[in-house]
């Protein structure tokens, strides 16, 4: 289940401590948080994508590419996301569109760059 970030010290946290990733339009910002913590969402959606319809209609899209990653068996990591996008994204097709955005979470919130799995 994915919930909303609605505190100001969340988004100030994103901004100096997230891990960005960008995938053509879009950028996913990371910040994580304990195993059993939530999952927490923010879309930024800027004026410069389009009016209110054309904003709405992209944020529901990012909302529902979302939350299939989430119910996808490797599912999200637990933390805070902070999906934002350009202006080009409205020439993107759902498909591509959660392609990117998987690239993108998985890469800002993956392990720390330098750092091998094991």
């Amino acid at each position: 289940m994915i919930w909303r970030v609605r505190d100001r010290g969340t988004f100030e946290a994103l901004r100096w401590s997230g891990r960005r990733a960008r995938r053509g339009p879009v950028t996913v910002t990371f910040l994580p948080a304990g195993p059993e913590s939530s999952t927490r969402v923010a879309y930024g959606v800027s004026r410069k994508v389009g009016n209110a319809v054309i904003r709405n209609r992209t944020r529901r899209r990012l909302r529902a590419v979302m939350q299939h990653l989430d119910a996808s068996p490797d599912g999200l990591r637990p933390g805070t996301y902070l999906v934002t996008t350009r202006p080009d994204v409205v020439d993107v097709d759902y498909d591509r569109l959660a392609e990117l955005v998987a690239s993108a979470c998985a890469e800002s919130s993956g392990p720390p760059a330098g750092t091998s799995a094991r």
